[in-house]
Order: structure tokens, then C-alpha cells, then sequence
């Protein structure tokens, strides 16, 4: 923990230090000046420099060296950029941000800079002002240049990359030259029709070679430390952005304002692709065979799982045969492990927080053979215990998608509806919204999920009690607890404003909306007030279930809906949530439902033109137009709606 907040702090110095250069130094004790050595003589510079090598190298004694797990190069005291170093690497900062206008000024001033770079790269990449200014310069460099950098960085036998890739500045910098891999072939792309002499295509080639070497040196060696690579904290991203570059793709870049250890599941990464050298693609097998054989690291540490989650992801789509090889090898060594008798030990893993995340991504990515194995020898009749833990429910929802158009997903889905009360009791609706998005593509399982749910919710009994459906799935209530009554047979519902709208419960009312037979959740609708109808669409979450409802509906079903809304679509205009549905509303609308939402609007001219969202559906709609030139008005919105019908053929 204490390691932690180490580390969080460096974070927020190194950040406060580039944002705010001359406070930070004040702060540090540091002299730096801000105009550099030849502004206050060369003496005065020296002596600065001087004392603040004396506290560096107290400080980092003190604070025992890099932070990062696993990290540090023992005791010893970690040599520093004197503060007329500092100051210049800042300057060069400060003219990076200022932009170049002319291509010629640029390529000369990056020259300079990585000239005075040149024989101290890698006390300047571990500098925290010399890392940013690093990692701002490299995308501006040729690939000869970064080439060049990284020759240096890791040294004559390119052993010096392990201390870079693990410092906390230094894995920064690597990461960033690496980033520059795609540009491999640019200069002699550019230059081949100017090119006049053999020399220079030579010359070019070379430049080319020089990256490419680099970057197969560091392979070779995160391959020799594979596993204080993959553990370490700084060093496991040098080692992810090189799997990347190896499978020919590239992943965005981190943040300057990202948190460390920060991960959203619900954002997918984008991978931009480029044609790698025919070397990288022999070098992506043997470093996953180095992965394989520190298959024990990765499926127990957090840090190295990440690693391995990284190369089952770029094999997936360009590897595919070695992916499938990599899948199987980690089920073989989890299952083959021992355990108490009688208990697969791939349970006790898929309860753990490290090795949890790696088995979803085997899950997600296992093809058919092995998801039936997985569930035959290891899962089966332990679905909804899993299900209702706090970690192992994840790879549960990874195992129902993965499996939805195989034959093993009517075993999975009849043994989860089974417990599915008690999963909603547990509140693990992620498993519920996933079988529901799994059902929606298969339609011989959709009756039979909406029958389920209708039990869980004890709304199935008495039939009178289907029009409920809607408000009770939107709040993940049951009827007695939403309506606080008894369940008593014949007991008629209290009415009640609609309320207690909830995310998951709309991730459940949209894949329910996806479902061939919608007619329970219309009815529902259709039963609800005006003033329940504008707060679904004026809510964060139900505004999403509304839309979906009316613009998946027929002409006919949409026109019973939009009757119902009567009277609020000034109020929707002016909500930031409502505007967006009045807009999807408006879109998949015929022109006479538009003439009379238009009509409605119109009155309240001055409200809307003044508002902060209605102004937009105003300007949207056109209204003005439909108030002085309502034939154009017509004639424009039918040629639209004509268009919208076509497209939406056309994707049919």
C-alpha cells in the first residue's frame, strides 16, 4: 500500500512539475532557472547543478531508488540530470508546444536536440522533464533518429533496455519510440520518386534497419527477463505497447492524465494496423512461448496477467492458429493443477481477482471445442454458484456471450435461468442483461426468458399484472416491494409514478426490446401516464429504453406511442436527455407525425429558441420554415423520409 502511494505521488509531482515548471522547482528546492546557463553565468549554473546533484542523490537514497514493483536497482543512489540539463530539456519543451511553420525548421531543431541528447539518453529518459520532452520530440523524428535513440538507450547489447523499460520516466520514453514502429517505411516511401543516387537509397534502407534491429533486441531481451518484465509495473507496458508492435497493430497511446491501475470494462481498445517486417511475425511466437513458460506468473500476478490478456488479443484477429494454441495451453495448466477431490481447480481460479481477468479473455476468445469442455468437465451444475460470487460472475457473462451461437448455450441458459432469482438477489445483473442480449439472437430461448423474468419479478401471476412488467424490470424491483403491497392473490396493484429508474435495469428493458415478440412491453407502456412517459424520456437511463421503443416500432405502433406524448414535447425539447429522444423520435417519423409534433412546438417559439438543448431541435426540425413556408416545409420532409426508408432497405 505504502508502495502505492509512492507511486500515485510521483504521478502527481511529475504532472505538477511539467504544468507548472518554476513552482514545482521552488518546491523541490531546485534552482533550475528558467533562462538556462547563459543568462546567469556559468559559475552560478555549475553550483546549482552541483547542489542539486548533492539532494538528489540524498533524496533517492532516502526514498530507496525507482518506485514500481519489482523495480530499483538496488541502493545505490540514482545519478541525475544536473539543472542546466533540466532547464534546457524544459525550454525544448516550451518550443514544442509553441508548433514549427515551416518542415525544414523542424527537422533541423529536432537534429539539434537529439545531438545534445547523444551520449546521456538514458539519464535523460529516467529525468522526469527530460522523459516528457522525449516523448513529445520522437514523433517528430525520422526513424533513423529514433532508431539511433534506442541503439543508445539500451546500450551495446542492448541489455540497458531492462533498467529504461523499468524506470518510471524511462518506460515512457521506450513506449513512445516504439510507438514511431508504424513509420518504418515512411522516409523511403516519400523520398523514392526524389531519390536520384544509389547512395541515398541506401542510406534510407539503413535508416530502416536501424529501428527494426533495435526493436528485435528489445524483444530479445524482455524475452531473456520475461518474468520481472511482465511483473513489473512500468516494465509490463514497455512489454504490451512490443506485443502490440509485433502482431503489426498498434493500441492508443496512455495518457499523461490517465490513472495508473484505472480499467473500464466497458471500453473497447482501438487497434490501428500497419504492415510489420516479416521478422516480427517469427519474434511474436517465440516471445509467447517465453509467455507460455512463465504461465504461472501470469495467471497468479495482476500486472503479468495483463501482459498475457494482451497477446491473446492481437493473436485473436492475426494470429488466429496461435491464439487457439496459447487458449488451450492455459486451460491445460489451469486444470491440470491440484485441488481438493472432487473440485476442479479451475474454480478455485475463476474466484480469484488476478487470474479471473486473464480466463475471461480465454472465455471470450475459446473457440467451440474447447468452451464445451470447459463446460462438460469443469462448469457444469456450477453456473449459478459462480454466477452469484463477486468475481467469478465476470467470466460467467464471458462464457454465455462466447457461447451463444453454439449448441452448449441451451445448457448454459437452462441452468442459469434456474437460478435466476437468486442472481437477482445478488445483484449481479451483468449475468441477467447477458443471457437476455444472448436469447435476443436466438428466438428459441426468447419466450422462455420473458416467462423467467416474469417469475423472478412476481409479475406473472395474476395475468393482470403484465402491464407492470415495464416499471418493475426499469427499477430491478419486485411487485410487492414496488407497489408495497402483499403479495396476496387478486390483490389489485396501487397505482404509482413511475420511479427508481436504474442503469442495469435499462440494459434490460433494451435487450427485451430486441426480442421478436415485444407485445408485454408495449402493453406496458401504452399503460403508463403522460407524466410517466416524460420521465422515462427525460431520465439518464430510460430515456435510452424509450427511444429504442419507439424507433424499432411500426409506423402504426409508433403513432400509439407518439399520442401518448402528446402534450410533453415541449418539456422533452428542453430536457438535455428528452431533446436527444424527440430527435431519434423525429427521424424515424412519418411527415404527418411530424406536422403534428411541429404543431405542438411551434406555439412556444420564443421557450425553445431560448433554451440550451431546444434550440438545437428548433434548428433540427425546421421550424421556422414550417411556420412561414409550410408547403417547402412538407415537400423537404417528405424527401427525407423518403431517403431514411431507402437507406434503411438498403441495410435490411
Amino acid at each position: 500500500m505504502l508502495a502505492k502511494m509512492e507511486e500515485n505521488n510521483q504521478w502527481r509531482e511529475a504532472g505538477l512539475k511539467r504544468k507548472y515548471p518554476e513552482d514545482r522547482g521552488r518546491m523541490r528546492g531546485e534552482v533550475s532557472g528558467r533562462g538556462g546557463a547563459g543568462e546567469r553565468g556559468e559559475d552560478e549554473g555549475r553550483n546549482r547543478g552541483r547542489e542539486a546533484g548533492e539532494r538528489g542523490e540524498d533524496g533517492e537514497g532516502k526514498r530507496g531508488g525507482a518506485g514500481g514493483r519489482g523495480g530499483g536497482e538496488g541502493g545505490g543512489a540514482k545519478k541525475r540530470l544536473d539543472a542546466l540539463s533540466v532547464g534546457y530539456f524544459r525550454r525544448v519543451g516550451e518550443r514544442l508546444s509553441e508548433g514549427f511553420t515551416e518542415d525544414e525548421e523542424k527537422v533541423l531543431f529536432v537534429e539539434n536536440v537529439l545531438t545534445e541528447v547523444k551520449g546521456q539518453a538514458a539519464l535523460v529518459a529516467m529525468d522526469v522533464t527530460g522523459s516528457v520532452t522525449l516523448q513529445r520530440l520522437l514523433p517528430l523524428a525520422s526513424p533513423g533518429q529514433v532508431g539511433e535513440v534506442l541503439a543508445e538507450l539500451g546500450g551495446e547489447s542492448g541489455s540497458d533496455f531492462k533498467t529504461v523499460s523499468c524506470d518510471k520516466c524511462g518506460g515512457h520514453v521506450l513506449e513512445s519510440a516504439l510507438r514511431q514502429m508504424p513509420r518504418w517505411r515512411e522516409k523511403s516511401s516519400s523520398e523514392e520518386k526524389t531519390a536520384t543516387t544509389e547512395g541515398d537509397s541506401e542510406t534510407e534502407e539503413g535508416d530502416c534497419g536501424i529501428l527494426e534491429a533495435q526493436v528485435l533486441s528489445l524483444c530479445h531481451v524482455v524475452m531473456e527477463h520475461c518474468a520481472e518484465f511482465i511483473r513489473h509495473t512500468h516494465g509490463s507496458h514497455v512489454a504490451r505497447t512490443l506485443i502490440h508492435l509485433l502482431a503489426g497493430c498498434l493500441g492508443p497511446a496512455r495518457t499523461d492524465t490517465a490513472r495508473p491501475g484505472v480499467k473500464d470494462r466497458n471500453v473497447t481498445t482501438q487497434l490501428t494496423y500497419f504492415e510489420a517486417p516479416t521478422s516480427f511475425w517469427w519474434e511474436l511466437k517465440t516471445l509467447s512461448t517465453s509467455l507460455m513458460d512463465n504461465v504461472n506468473v501470469c495467471v497468479t500476478d495482476a500486472v503479468a496477467s495483463t501482459v498475457f490478456q494482451t497477446m491473446l488479443t492481437v493473436c485473436h484477429r492475426n494470429r488466429p492458429k496461435l491464439c487457439k494454441l496459447l487458449t488451450k495451453g492455459i486451460v491445460e495448466y489451469l486444470t491440470s493443477l491440484s485441488s481438493a477431490p472432487g473440485v476442479s481447480p479451475l474454480l478455485v481460479f475463476l474466484k480469484d481477482q488476478a487470474s479471473s481477468r486473464l480466463i475471461e479473455i480465454v472465455l471470450q476468445l475459446s473457440h467451440k471445442a474447447l468452451l464445451r469442455d470447459l463446460y462438460k468437465n469443469h462448469l457444469q451444475g456450477q453456473l449459478v454458484t459462480l454466477a452469484i460470487h463477486p468475481i467469478a460472475n465476470f467470466p460467467i457473462q464471458r462464457l454465455t456471450a462466447a457461447s451463444t451461437n453454439y449448441k452448449v448455450f441451451l445448457k448454459v441458459f437452462d441452468e442459469l435461468a434456474e437460478g435466476l432469482e437468486a442472481i437477482l438477489a445478488a445483484g449481479h445483473m451483468g449475468v441477467i442483461v447477458q443471457l437476455t442480449d444472448s436469447c435476443a439472437e436466438r428466438e428459441d430461448k426468447q419466450g422462455e426468458m420473458m416467462q423467467r423474468l416474469l417469475n423472478a419479478f412476481h409479475c406473472a401471476e395474476p395475468a393482470s399484472r403484465h402491464t407492470a412488467c415495464l416499471p418493475l424490470f426499469l427499477s430491478l424491483l419486485t411487485h410487492e416491494v414496488y407497489y408495497s403491497s402483499e403479495a396476496v392473490e387478486g390483490n389489485t396493484q396501487t397505482e404509482r409514478p413511475l420511479s427508481s429508474i436504474c442503469y442495469h435495469g435499462s440494459r434490460l428493458v433494451q435487450s427485451l426490446a430486441k426480442f421478436k415478440d415485444r407485445s408485454l412491453l408495449l402493453n406496458s407502456l401504452r399503460s403508463l401516464t403522460p407524466a410517466d412517459h416524460l420521465t422515462l424520456g427525460t431520465d439518464q437511463s430510460g430515456s435510452h429504453v424509450l427511444q429504442l421503443l419507439v424507433t424499432s416500432s411500426s409506423d402504426k405502433g409508433r403513432g400509439k406511442i407518439l399520442r401518448r406524448l402528446e402534450g410533453q414535447y415541449v418539456q422533452m425539447a428542453c430536457s438535455r436527455y428528452g431533446s436527444r429522444v424527440l430527435e431519434a423520435v423525429w427521424n424515424s417519423a412519418t411527415v404527418p407525425q411530424r406536422q403534428s409534433i411541429a404543431k405542438e412546438l411551434v406555439p412556444c417559439e420564443t421557450q425553445l429558441r431560448s433554451g440550451q438543448f431546444s434550440r438545437h431541435v428548433w434548428a433540427k426540425f425546421a421550424l421556422t420554415h414550417f411556420v412561414k413556408r409550410k408547403a417547402q416545409w412538407q415537400e423537404v420532409q417528405t424527401g427525407e423520409s423518403k431517403k431514411r426508408k431507402l437507406f434503411s432497405d438498403i441495410l435490411e
